[in-house]
């Protein structure tokens, strides 16, 4: 579920390239927060009674769908910042590469639980590749300070988001705590947008875009995503989200026709078997628990 999750967040810059490039990115990221918040709650709606644990109400939970949808609200505008100030290059390689490892630390500073060796093999086997790929494109590429702190600040944020959201699911089902922490997450970024940002593209293939965007990118892969943190660790989860740059690089040759080089490949390959790694080191002990 991580990994498909993963598989379709990377789906999200082979769609913004159908849209007019006078779309404010902030916009973007508002908007998809809140049409994803419907999502959720749309879900709710079909879905069965009994949405909180042991008998918690929603007085138990809110704060923590509070502190994880500040987190959201942060790693968007932040993630855009960024990118904006460093290229999409720099940007996303720190963003994305910095998640597991601000995982890492927080989980054993908070938790007193560090992953295992395995985990952090695979870690920087992956992170290595993904720095691989984006500088095989990293023709956009910038050093501006500023940019690459808000691009730490968004991997700081994705990693609190998956900590507190880890802890939410087991008050909670996951889809009322999608819902709970995208709505707040909505009402944080869409007054910021529209205060930052030039008025919204009103087209067509904008409001086409930004809804699959809101549905499957942020709908359904959060739910997903939610659902794999009750099984397992945040760390593994966040790592396993680093196949997200892979399929936007399957995407970039299939849909929009780049020619990646060689660097890319590799990069690709390290990847892959970073993830291998932590999907090994993750379902070992399961394995060995079934052995008599």
């Amino acid at each position: 579920m991580a990994l498909c999750a993963a598989a379709l967040w990377g789906t999200t810059g082979t769609a913004q390239t159908f849209v007019s490039a006078q779309a404010s990115p902030y916009w973007i990221g508002a908007l998809r927060l809140a049409i994803g918040s419907v999502f959720f709650a749309a879900c709710l709606l079909v879905g069965r009674a009994g949405h909180f644990a042991g008998g918690q109400g929603l007085r138990t939970v809110w704060r923590w769908a509070l502190l994880a949808g500040t987190a959201v609200a942060i790693y968007n505008l932040s993630f855009f910042a960024g990118v904006k100030a460093t290229g999409v290059a720099v940007g996303t390689g720190v963003a994305i590469g910095s998640g597991p490892v601000w995982v890492g630390l927080l989980e054993a500073l908070f938790n007193r639980k560090a992953p295992r060796p395995v985990w952090w093999l695979g870690t920087a086997l992956a992170v290595a590749g993904i720095s691989f790929m984006m500088m095989a494109g990293g023709a956009d590429a910038q050093v501006n300070v500023t940019g690459l702190g808000l691009c730490l600040l968004a991997g700081l944020s994705y990693a609190s988001y998956t900590i507190v959201s880890k802890h939410l699911v087991g008050l909670t089902t996951p889809t009322m705590a999608t819902f709970l922490v995208f709505s707040v997450a909505a009402v944080m970024a869409v007054p910021v947008a529209a205060l930052v940002s030039p008025p919204w593209v009103n087209s067509a293939a904008t409001w086409w875009m930004v809804t699959y965007l809101g549905v499957v990118v942020t709908g359904v892969a959060y739910l997903l995503f939610s659902h794999a943190l009750r099984r397992v660790s945040a760390a593994t989860c966040v790592t396993l989200t680093l196949a997200e740059p892979v399929t936007a690089f399957v995407l970039a040759i299939v849909v929009v026709g780049e020619q990646p080089g060689t660097l890319a490949y590799g990069g690709l390959a390290l990847v892959l078997l970073g993830l291998l790694c932590v999907v090994w080191g993750e379902t070992r002990p399961q394995a060995a628990g079934n052995l008599p």
